[in-house]
């Protein structure tokens, strides 16, 4: 069965979102297996859409899973190619939803790719250090500015990683496609010690929202 394609709808407000919920039977945390299958549907991703159409060699995008869940980012020349690239993803094995979030447009240039690697540093940097936040169970993805969270976390980590991403100067908007867990399905192993006082949400989701950035100078 192939996974269902999910547009993320950019609010032209403030501060917009699109949620989407899922079903909440998801595991809390990945395991070595699970880390291989997003490995190979990012390798095998890649192969296979390049294959898909000659316009396909040429386009510039990234391909990011986790948990079977897929994000696809980049510029593509046309609208067939970006549908045409997701409904190729979409068909891999242990693909469970596919975010398209390629852009009709050419290719961003070496010193955008150079600042989204930097932006996507000084991030994951901020998270390693906040107690409030599990940067093992997030990965960061920036792509022309835009931001992208991906993992698997409670409603406070949530929170508390977008507020941790939107404050970081040159981050256009920031782009929440989280599974939200509760509390206690989290391993003792993983568990943090700040993760003690937090309580568990009422239920599980997977969470896709957009917010603007406040820009700190």
């Amino acid at each position: 069965m192939k996974a269902s394609l999910l547009t993320l709808l950019i609010s032209t407000t403030l501060i917009g979102c699109s949620v989407f919920v899922g079903d909440g039977n998801d595991r809390p945390s990945r395991t070595f297996g699970t880390v291989w299958d997003d490995q190979m549907i990012e390798s095998k991703g890649r192969v296979r859409i390049k294959k898909a159409h000659e316009e396909l060699r040429e386009a510039h995008f990234n391909i990011v899973a986790y948990n079977g869940i897929v994000l696809l980012v980049g510029q593509v020349s046309s609208e067939e190619m970006r549908l045409l690239a997701a409904e190729t993803l979409a068909g891999l094995q242990k693909v469970r939803k596919v975010y398209n979030e390629l852009q009709v447009a050419g290719p961003t240039s070496i010193f955008s790719r150079a600042n989204d690697s930097w932006l996507t540093t000084k991030i994951k940097t901020k998270m390693a250090a906040a107690k409030e936040v599990d940067a093992s169970r997030i990965k960061v993805t920036t792509e022309n500015g835009v931001v992208y969270l991906m993992g698997m976390v409670t409603e406070e980590e949530s929170d508390a990683a977008v507020d941790l991403t939107r404050r970081v100067y040159g981050v256009q908007k920031v782009v929440k496609a989280l599974e939200i867990i509760q509390w206690e399905d989290i391993p003792d192993s993983l568990r943090t010690t700040e993760d003690e006082n937090i309580p568990s949400p009422t239920d599980n989701k997977e969470e896709e929202e957009v917010i603007e950035s406040e820009e700190l100078i």
